[in-house]
């Protein structure tokens, strides 16, 4: 039986034999060791950081070459956000974040960052109220590494339904006690004689139409980039503000935005931001980009369960709904109503609805620029995906056109654009005359 080996003393006599024995057993424990965490380390950088602040939620988001991992903790007195970073080095890069963070963010006081351990960065946020923060990851995707999402929202979460249903409300009432004023009157229309007549039998109802603008993309997804620079969430935003304003000059129309800032919606939420506030109608401007520089004009397209009525046209929707993963979704917060929706497909007469109002909107558009397509384009559009209100996608023009990304950016053709999109809205309207939802849910009891 052997005898058991017993520990070296620090008086034994060391050979050099020996001396070269334990030096090399040294090292390789200490690689054994240490290999998992230097691995883990070797190389990784952050890329870039940013900030979107918004009236709903501030997203901050940190870009690295290699996946991020994540530790988070609240600290109380004063509230702050605690996230540490295993594998990470303090960077220049890193650093910028605290100089991203606005001084009007709602949620967020400020940032401090620092080298927490030799191999742990932390991450304090500061805040300015109670906040339901969501942390996630995000693979690649399109121009983005890998991401860490730090969404924060406040504890008690601000309801952009209920804040839209509000100022609905608002305009509702003023109109309320007021005649019932043609749809015609907007100084820009042609004579009312010129436009299609009300469907016999219909008579304005003394509520307002509610019309949903949903500028694409915005936060983390730019959408479509021009050769120039442009970006096509700057464009959409800008023709949907100047829209905003044409529309809600009217008496008898109401509109709200999905967004009114550069932030990022998912997609199911615009659908349901829009069927929450009881929408008419529902307009996705986008101002898109294809391979190459000569596609050109105006297009409109609306939802087919039937697959793409053109290349172009299954190319755009398949680059349209990559939104949510470029712009970045918490999977993990999926809300079952709006999976829901998504998945009906129920939709015949409202497609139907959809046809007509696209083809008033593409004679408007006609008028002012060149058209794509003489025709209403069919695609799957996700953000048109909407069972009960006509919806349209609207491709205002091709940001990869180098002439066309110089007219987007110029404020009187932005105006121009919004004018035609308000004329089309408008002829359908009068032309097919339906009962507002509000009037309807008010009848039903629902309003």
């Amino acid at each position: 039986m052997p005898r058991p080996s017993r520990p070296i003393a620090l008086t034994d006599t060391v050979t050099p034999r020996r001396r070269r024995f334990l030096g090399q057993a040294g090292a390789l424990l200490a690689a054994f060791t240490l290999t998992p965490r230097l691995g883990w380390a070797q190389g990784a950088a952050f890329v870039a950081v940013r900030a979107w602040p918004a009236e709903d939620y501030t997203r901050i988001t940190l870009e690295a070459n290699q996946p991020l991992h994540f530790e988070y903790q609240f600290v109380p007195d004063p509230d702050r956000l605690v996230i540490d970073l295993p594998g990470m080095s303090l960077d220049e890069v890193l650093k910028s974040l605290p100089g991203k963070i606005s001084a009007e963010d709602p949620y967020i006081q400020g940032v401090r960052v620092g080298q927490f351990r030799p191999d742990v960065v932390r991450v304090v946020i500061d805040l300015k109220q109670k906040a339901e923060p969501q942390i996630f990851t995000l693979d690649p995707v399109a121009q983005y590494r890998h991401r860490l999402v730090i969404d924060v929202y406040p504890k008690t979460p601000r309801d952009p339904i209920q804040a839209l249903l509000a100022e609905l409300g608002n305009k509702h009432g003023a109109s309320s006690t007021a005649g019932t004023p043609q749809l015609s009157e907007t100084p820009d229309l042609p004579p009312a004689a010129t436009l299609s007549p009300p469907a016999k039998g219909r008579t304005p109802a003394s509520a307002p139409y509610v019309i949903v603008i949903d500028p694409g993309h915005g936060g983390e997804d730019p959408g479509a980039i021009g050769r120039f620079g442009s970006r096509e969430k700057d464009v959409t935003l800008a023709v949907a503000r100047r829209l905003k304003r044409i529309l809600d000059a009217q008496p008898k129309l109401r509109c709200a935005l999905t967004r009114n800032d550069d932030y990022f919606v998912p997609l199911g939420e615009r659908v349901r931001r829009a069927r929450a506030a009881q929408a008419d109608l529902f307009v996705s401007i986008h101002a898109d980009a294809v391979v190459g520089s000569d596609a050109r004009g105006s297009s409109v397209y609306v939802l087919s369960d039937r697959g793409a009525s053109s290349t172009t046209a299954r190319w755009l929707a398949n680059k349209e709904n990559e939104a949510d993963l470029i712009g970045g979704v918490n999977l993990g917060q999926k809300n079952e109503h709006v999976a829901k929706t998504l998945l009906d497909l129920s939709l015949t007469a409202t497609m139907q609805d959809s046809a007509k109002l696209g083809r008033h909107l593409l004679t408007s558009l006609g008028e002012i620029n060149p058209l794509h397509k003489r025709d209403i384009e069919y695609a799957n559009f996700a953000v048109l995906r909407n069972p009960d209100v006509p919806a349209v996608l609207i491709e205002t023009a091709f940001i990869s056109n180098p002439e066309e990304e110089r007219r987007l950016n110029d404020p009187a053709y932005q105006e121009r654009l919004a004018q035609a999109i308000s004329k089309g809205l408008q002829r359908y309207l009068e032309a097919a005359a339906p009962t507002p939802r509000l009037l309807m849910a008010a009848r039903d009891g629902k309003g």
